[in-house]
């Protein structure tokens, strides 16, 4: 053999070697293996056939992250997140360095654990040895490339919910300190934009498997599609909208922007899109509801972002006795280089004293929509809501008894955990370091077992709040380790950097089943098992929410009377006013009497199982609600002895048969009488 012939043969082995080495260098083979990938590529370090199928029960099995943002480098004008999911060109391109990076403001005032100055330079190299990012205390680096995502996929996640995201307020700042953004800051023309993206995703990665439906990674649009996917033991993708003016529903000085058939408009093209949970507020208060505070530095940024887009500042109270509280935020100086941005005043307002609650409800506005996305059968995420309007928001889920609830980022209050579980809904943790992970776990087990329902995580991977710190010593975990399904994974390696989850925490999305081993390692199987539990949960609550029809209201066309009615020159207020159909409309007794009361008559007897009382202003403190089946014999089948006013829903322990149906008043709690805008009754 000559001499070049063998430096030829050499120059073509090492070729073959790079080749190989950057596709992953794996033996296996199997569907789970694809068969053609762009060269160089990130490697996934995972062996083993990914588990399908289901347990002996019936029920799927895996883990569940309920929210991540794998599209946010398409979001907020394209300035937010450095490096895209994936390119067509390869992962020198999808991840190539971050050339405006080399002075990040964003990056340094959100990524405390950098420990740089605000105008401190960084690394920006990307792909191949990515110095300092990504990191997990960085919200401006690229952390969910596909292929990260595949080694999580492969290390026992089954189902994904991809929140579109961005944010308009955000968006123009980021233009001037970290622009020219590249997009338009509209959140729904970047929603279409990151929809598409995640088919276009599903498509490029089917290309490398052998085609149309081959890949391992299937967006899905019902809970049917999802369990067939997670039965083949690949990821189920479900499409989510979280963005701060959803239908361009913002509020300028207060005024809403939008109309009820703008509403209607945004939910019909979303919903065919394949669309299938959102909320329907993000950070900033819109025309639709308020929103729970961020605190601290993001609450100064957010905050800011407020009053260039919406002209309104957050505007806290001191929450009174009683009431379910929000974050309290900090105001006072903003930031120099924020405060150069046109538009924004350098200080914010004084707030007072903690805690605090957002004044701000769900409007009117936010009630259609809500109505909108029920009468859609979509699910709703109740995150991000103030106090005040999540919890209108599940008065109104009760009084349907509707189970689309959802809290998937730890952003509901406790206070309201019990509700959301009695419906029927689903919650997951934030992807805290571990061992906070496991103190929440261990603390919120007894409203789940409660309930039956397993448990999952949403990481926020690519959102404005970090991702796990590295371990305590406690926590650290062994390489190579095997995954629940026996899958064995080893240091994730991306180009020349190689990945340690003791050391870095979860620094991108390919290092959540590392995570999950230090879970194991600190809490044992158990931790596991809950998490492994938790996709069935999850389909559970989308399969009742697609499957929901909403019961007739008795009451609607039944004979209403009332002990008295409160006389007006201007408007109709007698007993049939509360069972038109119209909140615009009500009821009202004479004043100062406490045993006023209002009752309905029914076409027939029926079995009745509810009674719901959307109430005025002058509503009743102490309350019993009788049913009758001759008029003149009652029996009290509730007593609400705490009442609050809003919206009571009244379930009985067990079915009355009835014809009649009375609120009977105890307690008035105004100097008023009572007055119902609607009285609901239900089999």
């Amino acid at each position: 053999m000559s001499r070049q012939l063998k430096a030829i043969l050499v120059a073509l082995l090492g070729a073959l070697v790079v080749i190989t080495a950057g596709a992953g260098a794996s033996a296996e083979s199997g569907w789970w293996v694809a068969t053609s990938t762009p060269s160089p590529e990130s490697e996934v370090n995972a062996t083993g056939e990914p588990s399908g199928g289901t347990n002996a029960a019936g029920e799927v099995t895996g883990y569940i992250d309920a929210h991540t943002h794998m599209f946010m480098d398409l979001g907020m004008g394209g300035n937010a997140v450095c490096g895209s999911t994936y390119s067509e060109k390869g992962i020198a391109d999808a991840l190539k360095d971050c050339d405006r990076h080399g002075v990040s403001l964003l990056e340094n005032l959100t990524n405390s654990g950098a420990g740089r100055g605000p105008l401190d330079p960084h690394d920006t190299v990307g792909w191949p040895t990515f110095k300092d990012w990504p990191t997990y205390s960085s919200f401006t680096h690229q952390q969910m490339y596909y292929k990260w995502v595949e080694r999580a996929w492969r290390g026992g996640q089954r189902i994904m919910v991809n929140d579109m995201v961005s944010n308009p307020g955000l968006c123009p700042i980021l233009g001037v300190i970290a622009g020219p953004n590249k997009y338009n800051c509209n959140d729904m023309d970047t929603v279409r934009r990151q929809i598409q993206a995640t088919y276009d995703l599903q498509s490029f990665i089917d290309k490398q498997y052998g085609g149309a439906g081959k890949g391992w990674y299937r967006v899905v649009t019902s809970p049917k599609q999802a369990r067939d996917v997670v039965a083949q033991g690949k990821l189920a993708v479900v499409l989510g909208v979280e963005v701060s003016e959803p239908f361009n529903c913002k509020q300028v000085l207060g005024a809403p922007q939008c109309t009820k058939a703008d509403i209607d408009k945004g939910l019909d093209e979303l919903k065919a899109k394949g669309v299938s949970s959102m909320f329907l507020c993000h950070k900033f208060d819109n025309a639709l509801c308020g929103v729970r505070y961020d605190e601290e530095t993001a609450g100064l940024l957010v905050n800011a972002g407020q009053f260039l887009t919406t002209g309104t500042w957050w505007n806290p109270k001191t929450c009174k006795e009683g009431e379910v509280a929000d974050n309290t935020v900090i105001g006072g100086v903003l930031p120099p280089e924020i405060a150069s941005v046109p538009g924004l005043p350098a200080v914010l307002p004084i707030y007072p004293k903690g805690p605090h609650c957002n004044p701000r409800g769900l409007t009117e506005l936010g009630e259609y929509a809500l109505r909108g996305l029920i009468k859609r059968n979509m699910m709703v995420e109740l995150d991000h809501m103030s106090a005040k309007a999540a919890g209108r928001a599940l008065d109104i889920l009760e009084a349907e008894a509707y189970p689309g609830a959802l809290s998937t980022h730890d952003w509901l209050s406790n206070d309201y955990m019990d509700r959301l579980y009695a419906l029927g809904g689903f919650a997951t943790q934030y992807g805290h370091a571990a061992s906070e992970f496991v103190t929440q776990w261990r603390e919120t087990k007894p409203v789940r077992e409660k309930y039956g329902v397993g448990y999952g995580y949403g990481t926020d991977m690519n959102g404005f709040g970090g991702t796990a710190a590295p371990p305590e010593e406690s926590g650290k975990i062994q390489y190579p380790f095997t995954a629940r399904d026996g899958t064995v994974l080893d240091r994730q390696v991306t180009g020349e950097r190689t990945w340690d989850y003791n050391d870095e925490g979860v620094p991108h999305y390919g290092l959540v089943p590392d995570w999950i081993e230090s879970l194991r390692t600190l809490a044992g199987s158990e931790i596991v098992d809950d998490l492994a539990a938790g996709s069935e949960s999850y389909l559970r609550t989308w399969g009742a929410t697609r499957d929901f029809a909403p019961g007739a209201n008795l009451a609607t066309g039944a004979i209403a009377t009332a002990s008295s009615t409160e006389w007006s020159l201007l408007t109709d207020l007698k007993p049939g006013r509360a069972v038109d159909g119209k909140l615009s409309t009500r009821w009202a007794s004479k004043y100062g009497q406490d045993d006023a009361w209002f009752q309905v008559e029914l076409l027939a007897p029926r079995q009745v199982r509810k009674v719901t009382i959307e109430w005025e202003s002058a509503y009743a403190r102490q309350y019993r609600v009788q049913t009758s089946l001759d008029g003149q014999r009652w029996r009290d089948v509730a007593i609400v002895g705490n009442g609050n006013g809003g919206l009571d829903t009244v379930t009985f322990q067990q079915p009355q048969s009835a014809r009649f149906v009375r609120m009977q008043g105890v307690e008035r709690a105004t100097r008023y009488g009572y007055s119902i805008k609607e009285f609901g009754v239900f089999s």
